[in-house]
């Protein structure tokens, strides 16, 4: 094993773990102030649990091999037999240990997405447990189908292309936001006409966190310090800046001006549409994914959320859940074997199968997740019973009422 891939594959693990903090001051942002702490306890606290479930079996369940294409077993359970020297497979060019690193934070923040879609009415008792069986039920079993040997969705079975978690991580937790929030029911003031989200510097910091972080999670899905690393860097980048820029265009064709939070919001969206196509697609094909995955997130925001009727508090359905599906699909458009051997020929090179094969994957991941998601969703409420916090409890806000905390004391408590 080489150690210069092992130290960058450790640096990206690392540059993922920093985006779940970056996720936590994004969504903490965009709310009101009387629910801050909540909202970024709700990422923080997964940091916690996520870490400690996939050291005991996440990491077994996740990628131990298997013949059944599902879910993995519990041979390395608490990591026995993750070897520090031997890679995961015969071919790969990290240890199995450095792999389990660096898919641990990626298990870590996808359940922290989904978070976003259920900001200011979730008792945090029964988010905790929410969150905890649906890494089981959902991301354990789609993270062993996408990317483990022998799983039935990825290169060894259907040739779905997720590079870096299109079905894996933001197809699932998005489609997954938008059951939960349909579930718990809409805020109470939902259509309060003064809704302001109550720090947008707080929402830049956040957002650059997750660029920041972006860079380690599509690069680092090369497994090893090569071109094609370079080529997802590349493709990462070119896509969050078209997406940031055709989203202040959205802003100034509907709202005649641009705005902070839309630039950030578009930046974010460019960097979901590209993850599953990042090592995969050309980088002339990113500037396209961003530039389309902007204006189909903010049709959503803008009129998809009103016409169907959905509380999305903080947009991860109509983020992640929207420009995963894109960004998945464009795949099966722009991919090229040239680029990687791994990939099919996508449409623009008068190939079809490859795009069929995302859409299955996409549609196979939407029905794991919806299922999955009322499965936790009803196991949920008999551990703790009610789910959602009381009218009360939401007018005074979560801070107080779930953590006994403001975050501002100095500028009046829970107050919006």
């Amino acid at each position: 094993m080489d150690a210069g891939n092992i130290g960058f594959m450790l640096i990206c693990a690392a540059f993922v773990f920093f985006m779940t903090p970056g996720l936590s001051m994004f969504y903490g942002g965009l709310v009101r102030k009387k629910n801050t702490v909540n909202t970024i306890m709700t990422s923080i606290f997964i940091i916690g649990t996520g870490i400690v479930m996939w050291v005991l079996f996440g990491y077994s369940l996740s990628f131990s091999p298997t013949d059944n294409g599902f879910i993995g077993d519990f041979s390395w359970l608490g990591l026995e037999g993750v070897s520090t020297e031997k890679g995961y497979s015969d071919a790969a060019p990290i240890p199995n240990m450095v792999f389990c690193a660096f898919q641990m934070m990626f298990a870590v923040i996808t359940p922290a997405l989904i978070t976003g879609a259920i900001a200011g009415r979730m008792k945090f008792k029964s988010l905790f447990v929410f969150i905890i069986l649906w890494s089981i039920v959902v991301y354990y079993p789609l993270a062993h189908m996408v990317w483990a040997t022998n799983g039935i969705l990825g290169l060894d079975g259907i040739g779905a292309l997720d590079f870096a978690g299109g079905d894996v991580v933001h197809i699932s937790s998005g489609i997954s936001a938008l059951v939960l929030c349909i579930l718990l029911g809409k805020r109470s003031d939902y259509n309060r006409a003064n809704y302001t989200n109550h720090n947008i510097p707080t929402v830049v910091i956040g957002a650059s966190l997750l660029m920041f972080g972006w860079f380690g999670f599509n690069a680092g899905s090369a497994l090893e310090a090569n071109g094609l690393a370079a080529h997802a860097f590349m493709t990462t980048a070119a896509a969050a800046a078209a997406a940031l820029l055709s989203w202040m265009l959205c802003d100034v064709i509907v709202g005649k001006k641009p705005t902070l939070i839309g630039a950030c919001t578009g930046m974010v969206a460019g960097l979901v549409g590209i993850t599953p196509g990042a090592g995969y697609v050309p980088i002339w094909a990113a500037i396209i994914i961003g530039l389309t995955t902007s204006p189909v997130c903010f049709i959503m925001i803008s009129y998809g959320k009103k016409k169907f009727g959905f509380d999305d508090a903080l947009d991860a359905f109509s983020c992640h859940g929207t420009g995963g599906i894109w960004g998945g699909l464009l795949t099966g458009v722009f991919s090229s074997s040239a680029i990687n051997s791994d990939a099919g020929n996508g449409i623009v090179y008068g190939e079809f199968s490859q795009f069929g094969a995302q859409a299955a994957g996409i549609g196979i991941t939407v029905v794991i997740a919806v299922v999955g998601t009322l499965i936790c969703f009803g196991i949920t409420r008999l551990v703790t019973g009610k789910i959602r916090v009381s009218e009360k409890e939401e007018i005074l806000g979560l801070d107080i009422t779930q953590h006994g905390e403001v975050a501002y004391p100095s500028f009046g408590g829970w107050e919006q």
